[in-house]
């Protein structure tokens, strides 16, 4: 029985009105850190998933450059930068209200804690969810195992009894799936091909309109 419904943050519900490249070349330019590529810069993420603020990830990225920029002052620039530039998808804010009718719902979402809740703020999205976890608060990020645990402990359900949404093959549906839990992926135009571990495929931009649709079949 469905009785809980866990989301990814970012590409799932909310999305930059501008490409992360540029936001994170801002940021560089702004701080006079080099530039990095999109791909470098995935890779520290992945690296520190349980940090307070992404400045280990810039510490990271500028080790053995030949730079005096502070990681904490671009790990700042860029916080401030993709904040601003983050948007809903089209439809989610009451979907969202509209599911915690239904099921209990919750967020998961990688990354350092202040960027993470930042984001939220800034998206009004506080009290969207009955509960929500950033991995920079827990022990482990997306695909372990203790991280998809803490989500559905903080929600009182057992893993057979969720499904969580998200767009990342390996951290959400990998992750969500071999905790025990069904996984809906969230197919993005320019990303990875349909997963048939998912139990259900929703493009993005159709999210908000399909879903509850996908969530009444699997009752």
């Amino acid at each position: 029985m469905l009785r809980a419904v866990v989301f990814d943050l970012d590409y799932t519900l909310a999305v930059p009105r501008r490409d992360r490249t540029t936001i994170l070349e801002e940021a560089t330019t702004t701080t006079g850190a080099p530039s990095f590529t999109r791909d470098a810069y995935l890779e520290a993420h992945r690296r520190n998933l349980t940090s307070e603020t992404r400045e280990p990830i810039f510490a990271d990225l500028l080790e053995g450059r030949e730079s005096d920029a502070d990681p904490a002052a671009v790990a700042t620039a860029y916080r401030e930068t993709i904040s601003d530039a983050l948007e809903p998808l089209p439809g989610v804010e009451a979907m969202l209200a509209d599911l915690r009718g239904e099921y209990r719902v919750g967020l998961l979402t990688n990354g350092p804690v202040r960027a993470q809740r930042d984001k939220l703020e800034t998206l009004g999205w506080e009290d969207a969810f009955d509960a929500a976890l950033v991995t920079g608060e827990l022990e482990a990020g997306k695909p372990d195992p203790r991280a998809f645990e803490a989500i559905t402990g903080e929600l009182g359900v057992d893993p057979a009894d969720a499904v969580y949404v998200g767009d990342e093959v390996e951290a959400d549906v990998r992750g969500a799936t071999e905790t025990g839990l069904r996984a809906i992926q969230v197919l993005l135009e320019d990303g990875p091909d349909p997963d048939p571990r998912a139990v259900a495929h929703v493009e993005q931009r159709a999210i908000a309109a399909v879903l509850p649709e996908i969530l009444d079949e699997l009752e």
